[in-house]
């Protein structure tokens, strides 16, 4: 994913080829800003009682800077996002480049929940998981090759904890509660 790009827009100023996501960054120091806020609020709140000038001051400034501010950032975040350009196709191949091993982790817990201890279960994942780092193997057929793994869980186990759609099943319902019904 990217930030949008306009055509003839200068990324970096000394390597022509970037393309810095300027706005998100400039995100970043917004929320900072409105971070530095949060300190003398919260000295505020210890003397509530006892109220003086310095109280009202620093709540004179940080109210109408922080929501100003966070406005702003609100307003640019929606823009970046209304923009946002999605690759999911190299999404994928960038997650393909580990050959399987996002589901490392899955496949622990399924050989624990197999009845192996964590020890084990770790050292199986493990052994199989160093074959891809070390010689270019595909984790799930060194996963599938290897006797002591497939003792434990049967092939069709093992293939469904490779299910990318486990990890995305619940999209659509954090999206509806993040933007409302559509």
């Amino acid at each position: 994913a990217e930030e949008y790009f306009s055509p003839g827009q200068k990324g970096s100023s000394a390597m022509p080829h970037k393309r810095n996501p300027v706005l998100t960054e400039n995100l970043t120091g917004l929320a900072r800003m409105v971070r530095s806020m949060a300190l003398p609020a919260m000295e505020n709140v210890a003397l509530w009682h006892e109220r003086d000038i310095s109280h009202s001051s620093v709540e004179r400034m940080i109210g109408p800077d922080a929501t100003v501010t966070l406005d702003f950032a609100l307003s640019r975040l929606t823009s970046v996002v209304d923009k946002l350009l999605v690759y999911p196709e190299n999404m994928l191949k960038n997650m393909n480049k580990f050959r399987g091993l996002v589901h490392s982790q899955r496949v622990m817990l399924a050989l624990t929940q197999a009845g192996l201890s964590r020890e084990d279960s770790y050292r199986l994942v493990q052994r199989n998981a160093m074959k891809v780092w070390e010689q270019g193997a595909d984790f799930l057929e060194e996963l599938l090759a290897d006797k002591e793994v497939t003792a434990a869980l049967p092939e069709a186990e093992i293939r469904e904890k490779f299910d990318l759609g486990y990890h995305t099943k619940h999209v659509d319902t954090i999206f509806r509660r993040v933007f409302g019904e559509a």
